[in-house]
C-alpha cells in the first residue's frame, strides 16, 4: 500500500506543471555525505543577454557578442536521434522532472534511483548527482560475470532466488539517462530491463540526458 501512494505521489509530482517552475532555480540535496546545492550556473555577464536569434544560434551555436562564459558548444551530428516516448506506459521526462525526483530520491534513496547508462570512463568523469552507474550491457547477465549483474540487481532492489527467477515488488522508480537525445544507451538499457520483467510505471527516460543538463547550466559532479 505504502508502494502505491508513493506512485501516485510520483506520478503526480512529475505533472504538476505549477510545482515544476520553481525547480530550475535550485534545489538542496545531501551528495557524498555533503549538503550541495543543484541549480542553473549563470555567470554575471550573462544575466543582460537577451534572447534573440542571433544570440543562440549565430555562428558556434551563439552570437559573436555573447561573452564566453556564457556560450556553451556541442557537436551536433552524433549518433541516432531517438523518438520522444519509447513505451506508451513509459514517461519521458525533462529538467525539471529529473530535479523533483532527486528531490524524493534524496528524502526515500530505497525507493527512487537515477542511473547514468554510459559508459564507466564518461561517467567518471561527468554526470548528474546522486547517478549510479548502470551499462547498458550489465543489464543482461553474463555468465562470466554473474556478480556484476547481481550488483546491479541490488541498486535496483530486484531480488533474485535460488533458481534465478527475478522478484520485482520492491523495484525502484528509476530514471535512466545518457549522453542526449541522439544516444541509444539509456533506451536500449530501459529495453532490456523490461525484458527482464522491471514493471514499466516505474521506469523513465531522461531522453535529453546529459548533454541537455549542461546545456541548460544544470550542476555535475564526477562519478562515484
Amino acid at each position: 500500500m505504502k508502494l502505491f501512494i508513493l506512485m501516485g505521489i510520483l506520478y503526480a509530482t512529475l505533472q504538476s506543471n505549477d510545482d515544476l517552475k520553481v525547480l530550475q532555480f535550485g534545489i538542496s540535496t545531501s551528495y557524498e555525505e555533503k549538503e550541495i546545492y543543484i541549480k542553473r550556473l549563470k555567470h554575471p555577464n550573462c544575466l543582460k543577454v537577451g534572447v534573440t536569434l542571433e544570440h543562440v544560434f549565430g555562428g558556434d551555436l551563439a552570437g559573436k557578442d555573447v561573452p564566453k562564459e556564457c556560450q556553451k558548444s556541442f557537436v551536433t551530428s552524433l549518433g541516432v536521434i531517438q523518438p520522444i516516448k519509447l513505451d506508451d506506459e513509459i514517461q519521458t521526462v525533462g529538467e525539471l522532472e529529473v530535479l523533483k525526483f532527486l528531490q524524493m530520491l534524496d528524502f526515500e534513496p530505497e525507493n527512487y534511483v537515477l542511473v547514468d547508462t554510459r559508459r564507466k570512463e564518461w561517467f567518471d568523469k561527468i554526470t548528474i548527482p546522486h547517478a549510479v552507474n548502470i551499462q547498458k550491457n550489465d543489464m543482461v547477465l553474463d555468465v562470466d560475470f554473474p556478480e556484476d549483474f547481481a550488483k546491479n540487481l541490488k541498486l535496483l532492489h530486484v531480488t533474485q532466488d535460488k533458481k534465478g527467477k527475478l522478484d520485482f515488488s520492491n523495484a525502484k522508480n528509476a530514471i535512466l539517462f545518457c549522453n542526449g537525445s541522439w544516444c541509444t544507451q539509456s533506451a536500449k538499457a530501459i529495453k532490456e530491463l523490461v525484458k527482464l520483467g522491471y514493471p514499466k510505471k516505474k521506469l523513465f527516460w531522461y531522453r535529453g540526458g546529459l548533454q541537455d543538463w549542461v546545456g541548460s547550466g544544470f550542476t555535475v559532479t564526477r562519478g562515484k
